[in-house]
C-alpha cells in the first residue's frame, strides 16, 4: 500500500474541517490529480483538487455550513470551489464521459471513483488519496510509472487523443517535467500519427500548451522530439530544427546568468528570427497584444543592457542580450536598475535661444541618444553635452 506523505499543504488553514465537512471519515471525498503526483515526486503542490461522490449542491451546502465560502466556478460540470483560510481548493463530483468529440466533453456523474480515474488522460494523473489515512488509490499503475519517470495514457492512447486533441500536447509536455530517457514508445507513436488532430483546436489552448511546456527547467530534448515527429507542422510549421537549436542556446545562456525560466522569451527564440513572421505566428495563435510587441521588440539589434531596457523596457533588455552571444555577466548592469528621466525638457532649450518646433524636438534627441550611449552619465556630463549639441543647433538656425 502506498501511503501520501506529510506535506506542507495538507497543512494549510481550513482544509482538515473542509475535508471533514465533506465526508472523509465515510469516504466520500479524495485528494485527487496533480496534489497527490507532486507529492509522491516530493515536488510543491500548486492546486489542491478534491473530488468526491457528493453531487455540486450538496457541496456546496456543505461548504457554506462549515464556514467557507462556496464558488460555482464550473457547477454545470460538477465543480466547486471552496475557499478557505490557507488558499482555494476545487472541489469537483465524480463524472464519466457520456461524448466527446475531441475538444470538449459531455459528463454525467457517476459515484464509481474507478470510473472518474478512468476518463483523466495519463495514469500519474489517476491517482488519489484518502485525506484521513492517506491511502493512495491507483487503478492504472500509476505509483510504478511515476517511480520510472514514465508519461503514458490510460488505456488506448489513440482512443485517449480521440477524445481530447490535446492530449498530444500534453504527453509531450508531462513527459519534459516528469519523464526521463525515451518517452511512452505507444504514446508517442499515437501522437505523431493524429498530430493533424490539433487542428481542431483553438489555437488559444495550444499557445497555452506551447508556454507551459517552454515553461519547465529544460524542453529542448522534448520540442526536438516534437519537430522529428512533425508534432508541430499543422499548427506552427515554421518551428525547426534552426529554432531548437536557438532555443538550446538561449537555455544554456539562462543557466549561465541565473535567469529564471521565461516561457516567452523562449518563444521568442524558437520562433522564426523575422519580426513580422514571429508576430505573424503569435497572432495566429491569438495572443496578447503584450506579448506581441515583446516578440517583435526583441527582435532588434544588440545593445548595451540599459540602453536596451531603456528603450524597450527590462525584459526585452535580458531577451536580447540572452539571444545573443555576447557576455551573459552584461545583465549585471539592470540590477536594481531603474529607467532614468532625461535630465533636460524642451523649455530649457527654448530658455537658450532655440526657437520652439521641430528643431527643439530634434536636439532634445540629440542630446538623449548621446546621454543613452554614454550610460546616462550625470548632470555635469549633461550639460556639457547639452552646451554642445545646443550650439549645433543654434549655428544650423542662422
Amino acid at each position: 500500500m502506498t501511503i501520501l506523505p506529510q506535506a506542507e499543504w495538507r497543512d494549510m488553514a481550513g482544509i482538515d474541517a473542509l475535508v471533514d465537512a465533506l465526508g472523509a471519515r465515510d469516504g466520500d471525498i479524495r485528494f485527487v490529480g496533480g496534489a497527490v503526483r507532486d507529492t509522491l515526486l516530493g515536488i510543491a503542490v500548486k492546486d489542491i483538487d478534491c473530488a468526491t461522490r457528493l453531487m455540486p449542491e450538496d457541496v456546496s451546502d456543505r461548504i457554506k455550513a462549515a464556514g467557507f465560502k462556496a464558488v460555482p466556478t464550473g457547477i454545470a460540470h460538477g465543480t466547486i470551489t471552496a475557499v478557505i483560510p490557507g488558499g482555494v481548493v476545487e472541489v469537483t463530483t465524480l463524472r464519466r464521459d457520456v461524448s466527446t468529440d475531441g475538444r470538449r466533453a459531455t459528463v454525467a456523474f457517476t459515484d464509481d471513483w474507478r470510473e472518474d480515474a478512468a476518463r483523466r488522460d495519463f495514469t500519474i494523473n489517476a491517482l488519489s488519496a484518502d485525506p484521513t489515512t492517506g491511502e493512495v488509490f491507483d487503478y492504472f499503475g500509476g505509483v510504478a510509472d511515476l517511480d520510472a519517470r514514465l508519461v503514458r495514457f490510460i488505456g488506448d492512447p489513440l482512443q485517449r487523443i480521440a477524445e481530447d486533441h490535446l492530449r498530444i500536447l500534453r504527453f509531450f509536455r508531462f513527459h519534459a517535467r516528469f519523464g526521463q530517457g525515451a518517452p511512452d514508445a505507444e504514446g508517442l507513436a499515437a501522437c505523431a500519427a493524429r498530430a493533424n488532430d490539433l487542428m481542431a483546436l483553438s489555437r488559444e489552448r495550444i499557445a497555452d500548451e506551447l508556454t507551459k511546456l517552454l515553461g519547465v527547467a529544460d524542453p529542448v530534448p522534448t520540442v526536438a522530439l516534437m519537430v522529428d515527429r512533425g508534432i508541430f507542422r499543422p499548427v506552427v510549421p515554421e518551428i525547426d530544427a534552426d529554432g531548437v537549436a536557438r532555443l538550446r542556446h538561449l537555455i544554456a545562456r539562462e543557466a549561465a546568468a541565473g535567469i529564471d525560466p521565461d516561457p516567452i522569451r523562449r518563444l521568442g527564440a524558437l520562433l522564426p528570427q523575422d519580426a513580422e513572421t514571429a508576430v505573424g505566428i503569435a497572432q495566429r495563435l491569438k495572443m496578447s497584444k503584450a506579448i506581441l510587441k515583446r516578440l517583435e521588440s526583441a527582435m532588434g539589434d544588440s545593445a548595451p543592457a540599459r540602453a536596451l531596457a531603456y528603450r524597450l523596457g527590462p525584459d526585452v533588455a535580458r531577451d536580447i542580450v540572452l539571444k545573443g552571444d555576447g557576455p551573459v555577466d552584461a545583465l549585471a548592469a539592470l540590477d536594481g536598475w531603474e529607467r532614468p528621466p532625461l535630465p533636460i525638457k524642451g523649455g530649457d532649450l527654448v530658455a537658450h535661444g532655440l526657437k520652439a518646433g521641430p528643431v527643439v524636438a530634434g536636439t532634445l534627441q540629440a542630446i538623449e541618444r548621446r546621454w543613452i550611449e554614454e550610460d546616462f552619465p550625470d548632470a555635469s556630463r549633461v550639460d556639457q553635452i547639452t552646451s554642445e549639441e545646443l550650439a549645433k543647433a543654434l549655428r544650423s538656425a542662422r
